[in-house]
């Protein structure tokens, strides 16, 4: 995700609590259909205002998940080396 993504759903989030909280809305679904609500109208914002909507934004080519292992992966590797270079 980036900035402008996590910007948009930071926004998204709060103008949803904000509406539950000012509505006084009750209930699950009637939450999910603020909810929903919200959501179309920040995409429409971005839409409007020509921004990039999140489906077409670029995406790694690696997931954090796959980056997280590599990085294990090099630091297990760097502590065998030092473990053999101590044992040498």
């Amino acid at each position: 995700m980036n900035e402008d993504e996590l910007v948009a759903n930071l926004f998204r989030i709060n103008q949803t609590k904000q509406k539950l909280l000012r509505d006084n809305i009750q209930g699950e679904n009637n939450a999910k259909n603020v909810h929903y609500e919200v959501g179309k109208k920040v995409r429409k914002a971005i839409a409007d205002i020509g921004g990039m909507m999140p489906e077409e934004m670029p995406t790694p080519k690696k997931s954090l998940k796959e980056l997280e292992r590599e990085k294990k992966q090099l630091a297990d590797k760097k502590k065998r080396k030092l473990v053999a270079e101590t044992i040498e």
